[in-house]
């Protein structure tokens, strides 16, 4: 195999060669590390940030030939930051021993080594995801900078730039903190999970078979990409990676079947976000969120199975009921996969997804569940000649993994830089205190002055950031107002997750606007339409835990999920102002308030909820046979 590897990498560009070879170096550490266990959080995090951004400089030349690389001052200028960026991260490694000894105390080139890995980062940060989180980073540090000049409870004493840098580069709540050493440990192993998935023919096969679930149905291949994208969504936790995967499958045939551009954009944008809520995986900030909460994946996966459930209910609805406004026609059944066949072709490559399922119910760590379920996949996909990871394929797979866990890691480590400015001015007490004073201490002014932070706070962000740094800001107000610890943080990662198909910076919908060719800013409008559930199912749960099983019985629980289905079913009549026919205002303003009273979780709002509901449907039902006889 080393000879076929050989072979495939003659010829290529040596660049391409050279970042191939250590996001093979990368994806190798951290399988190694996975089964023998991890170095010190300062050893694992710099090295692994700075194979990142020798990556990140290397990416603008990587298809220049030896012969434009000779020649060109830019291949040189790349180069030399790609090797002094890897320098200065790796510090940390070769005088690990001397850094512990001084207990942080920072030396005169410490100083300047500080100093460049902030710019090396917050640059690379911009050029994977743009400016939005740089900027975000950068005047945080004015702030720890210029603190004493800003009035009341926001200012404070102000730091030195040698103070700050001494936090950021030598202490370990700044770039080396919790967020990079999530992405170092088990965020990178859980993409390459999904890589060898995709790569090994896996995320066809979920397709495929979503496609024969739904595709004899209007609307059908909108239906299959809900279903594809969140059977996908949860396993590669970013919605942008998940958009370009099975967008490029499912965007296309909704617009050969008549959905409009924008729509098919919006519904792949949405689906593949969702993925991120449905467990049994729910992607990496599932993880997070139980090492930030010390609650059980166990218990977050089971809190977040019913929102998730209705949040998929009211998407699924939207999309039924946008095919008989459109008049959307049924596919031709030759073009509707078997799924027999399907599972006889590839049924064996998703054998790996419940042995994952299985080891993290059953207390295995996510590194552990994560590596074991790969090496898996990788094993399963020789069962069948046709989806046998080729040495080309087993490149793609390093490469196409490691390039999806390049954004997530530079946002995380630029997210390092905020929650240390953070945790070094006490800003994060401060807020939850400002969020406290404006909302006057009503819990659903808190609510709505959180979910707008979030949603700019997570702007140009992945999920996993987003959700680090929110839940470091937000959660802590939420919980002092009497909310549930469970509920707050799921109602930030909501609102984090958001922030993905919200404009202007809507990562999810910019990402499908390319496949669906199609302006990005319309896409996340409707995305904002068609997620509704995803902005409202929060609030409920954020009052009435039940929703989450929190407090409840089995019997209550399931009393809960009955009404709030049909409060999600309702959201999407309402939503589409379409039920068998076009509804009138009163109608839709109607099924509006039903929303509200299902999703109550109340006695008495639910006896409401169900008999406005019946006196809608008849009223809609009668209206409609009557101006069929008047026609």
């Amino acid at each position: 195999m080393m000879r076929d590897i050989t072979e495939s990498l003659i010829n290529c560009p040596p660049i391409w060669v050279i970042r191939v070879i250590a996001a093979s170096i990368l994806s190798f550490f951290s399988i190694y590390t996975a089964f023998w266990g991890v170095f010190p959080d300062m050893i694992q995090r710099s090295f692994h940030i700075g194979i990142i951004l020798f990556l990140v400089y290397l990416s603008p030349i990587e298809k220049m030939s030896m012969n434009e690389l000779m020649k060109s001052l830019k291949a040189y200028f790349f180069i030399i930051l790609s090797l002094l960026s890897l320098l200065v991260m790796l510090y940390q490694i070769i005088f690990f021993d001397a850094i512990n000894d001084r207990w942080g105390e920072l030396t005169n080139y410490e100083f300047y080594l500080g100093l460049a890995a902030t710019f090396f980062l917050l640059d690379a940060t911009r050029r994977t995801i743009g400016w939005p989180i740089a900027i975000l980073a950068i005047s945080f540090l004015l702030y720890a900078l210029l603190g004493n000049y800003f009035p009341g409870e926001a200012g404070h004493r102000g730091y030195s730039v040698n103070r700050v840098m001494s936090h950021l580069y030598l202490g370990g709540s700044g770039i080396f903190g919790t967020p990079l050493g999530v992405t170092a440990t088990f965020v990178i192993l859980i993409v390459l999970f999904g890589a060898v998935l995709e790569n090994s023919g896996a995320g066809k096969v979920l397709m495929d078979i979503a496609n024969s679930l739904t595709g004899r149905s209007r609307g059908g291949p909108a239906k299959a990409a809900v279903v594809g994208s969140s059977l996908m969504g949860m396993i590669s936790g970013t919605a942008v990676a998940n958009v370009l995967t099975t967008g490029t499958i499912s965007i296309p045939l909704m617009k050969r079947t008549g959905y409009r551009s924008e729509t098919a954009g919006a519904i792949e944008a949405v689906a593949s976000t969702g993925g991120q809520l449905m467990p049994p995986v729910m992607g990496a900030a599932a993880f997070l969120m139980s090492d930030m909460t010390g609650i059980s994946y166990y218990e977050i996966a089971r809190a977040a199975l019913l929102p998730a459930i209705l949040y998929y209910i009211v998407l699924f609805s939207v999309v039924h009921l946008e095919a008989l406004k459109r008049n959307i026609p049924i596919i031709d059944t030759k073009d509707i996969p078997s799924i027999w066949e399907t599972l006889k072709y590839g049924g064996h490559l998703l054998l790996s997804l419940p042995v994952f399922i299985y080891m993290m119910f059953d207390g295995y760590s996510v590194m552990y569940a994560s590596i074991w379920s790969l090496m898996m996949a990788v094993a399963l996909s020789y069962l069948r000649r046709s989806t046998w990871l080729t040495p080309r394929k087993i490149l793609r797979t390093i490469e196409n993994g490691v390039d999806a866990v390049i954004p997530v890691a530079t946002a995380c480590a630029c997210a390092g830089i905020i929650i240390g400015i953070i945790t070094l001015t006490g800003l994060g007490l401060k807020f939850s205190s400002l969020v406290i004073s404006l909302s006057g201490g009503n819990i659903f002014l808190a609510l709505v002055l959180t979910m707008i932070s979030s949603l700019i706070l997570g702007m140009g962000l992945p999920t996993a950031a987003a959700y680090i740094l929110v839940a470091t800001l937000a959660a802590p107000a939420l919980e002092e107002l009497g909310i549930n610890q469970l509920a707050a943080h799921l109602f930030v990662f909501y609102s984090a997750m958001l922030s993905s198909i919200t404009p202007p910076v809507a990562l999810a919908a910019y990402a499908a606007s390319g496949l669906a060719n199609a302006n990005p800013f319309k896409i996340a409008i409707v995305s904002c339409q068609f997620g509704i559930a995803a902005f409202i199912i929060p609030y409920f749960f954020a009052f009435n835990p039940v929703l989450i099983g929190i407090d409840a019985s089995l019997q209550m629980i399931f009393l809960a999920a009955f009404s709030a289905i049909f409060g999600s079913l309702s959201l999407s009549i309402f939503i589409q102002g379409w039920l068998i026919s076009k509804l009138l205002l009163i109608e839709r303003l109607g099924y509006i308030v039903v929303t509200f009273c299902l999703l109550s979780v109340s006695f008495t709002t639910d006896i409401i909820g169900f008999l406005l509901l019946i006196i809608l449907i008849l009223f809609h039902y009668f209206l409609r046979r009557n101006n069929r006889k008047m026609a």
